[in-house]
């Protein structure tokens, strides 16, 4: 089966920007103007029934009400988004459409953060986990497992990664043998501005504690294209990502650089960047996707870095 690559989901996105049902949704809600945005929806709705555009739109009603802490009308929406798209995908498949995924995607995630902020934790966890059963193999798997390891991660033994692959000279090593070495992941996409605008905050980092014994990776992953969404074989792809390694992130072309899209799912890194810290007994301290700042990670680094005694 096909899987959408989340570069093709930022196109489709980006074409919104010039107008649509999403983008109409999405501006109504960060004017916190739902009344608006319901109407909009059903009058899309009226005019051109349950279609994915529709079903991406409503799960944005969704995400507005759980950022506006309106935990009810976000598990209303995000179970109206689940059970209309369940009933799309008894036409289609999942991937067909990137609207699709990402409106299931959303209804589950929605739901779970919803219930966990109602100290439904376990419920939360059911929901994750029922989906991530029965959506493994569609491009939805990490988005999942990111808001398992959101809820459950940090004080559990890190997950293993795949090093078998390298970009670079250095060779990654097993987490099992840096065991005794706080480790500092950080997942990272040759397309992602915000994992640019992360580097001079990693290497600030590694040049502060590499010398108390912080090691760092930056796992990646190919993607199938380059340049403004080319497609690639691999070997050309491989050699783009080394052209942006060394003109974005040349402060850190000492560290690891493993090559798995096994270790995006495992690590649920549906996020770009996504920053794992693990201490020195092999758990994870912090489980973060997204940017942070150097105070932030600093302070999470310190809480790692002295020595078990």
């Amino acid at each position: 089966m096909q899987i959408i690559s989340r570069f093709g989901v930022f196109l489709m996105l980006c074409s919104l920007a010039f107008g649509g049902i999403i983008q109409d949704i999405r501006g109504a809600i960060a004017q916190n103007n739902f009344s608006a945005a319901d109407s909009e929806l059903q009058a899309y709705r009226t005019q051109h029934g349950v279609d994915p555009e529709y079903l991406e739109a409503l799960s944005w009603m969704a995400r507005g009400a759980l950022a506006s802490h309106q935990l009810d009308q976000a598990l209303k929406y995000s179970r109206q988004t689940e059970t209309l798209t369940l009933q799309e995908l008894k036409k289609v498949k999942l991937d067909s459409s990137p609207h699709l995924a990402i409106a299931l995607g959303a209804a589950f995630e929605v739901r779970a953060q919803a219930l966990a902020a109602k100290g439904q934790r376990s419920e939360a966890m059911a929901v994750l986990q029922n989906a991530l059963a029965a959506y493994a193999n569609t491009s939805i798997h990490a988005r999942l497992q990111k808001n398992i390891n959101t809820l459950s991660l940090v004080h559990r033994p890190a997950p293993a990664l795949d090093v078998k692959e390298h970009i670079g000279s250095a060779l990654p090593s097993s987490l099992s043998k840096l065991r005794g070495s706080p480790v500092l992941l950080f997942f990272w996409a040759h397309w992602c501005g915000d994992c640019r605008n992360e580097a001079p905050i990693l290497v600030r980092l590694h040049s502060e504690y590499a010398g108390q014994g912080l090691v760092m990776m930056g796992p990646t992953q190919l993607y199938g294209y380059a340049a403004r969404g080319e497609e690639v074989p691999p070997p050309q792809e491989l050699a783009y990502i080394e052209t942006i390694r060394q003109k974005f992130y040349s402060g850190l072309l000492d560290i690891p650089v493993p090559l798995s899209k096994a270790n995006f799912d495992v690590c649920g890194a549906s996020t770009t960047p996504t920053l794992v810290l693990i201490d020195r007994g092999g758990h994870v301290a912090l489980y973060h996707p997204g940017a942070m700042s150097y105070e932030d990670l600093r302070a999470a680094i310190e809480s790692v870095i002295k020595p078990v005694s």
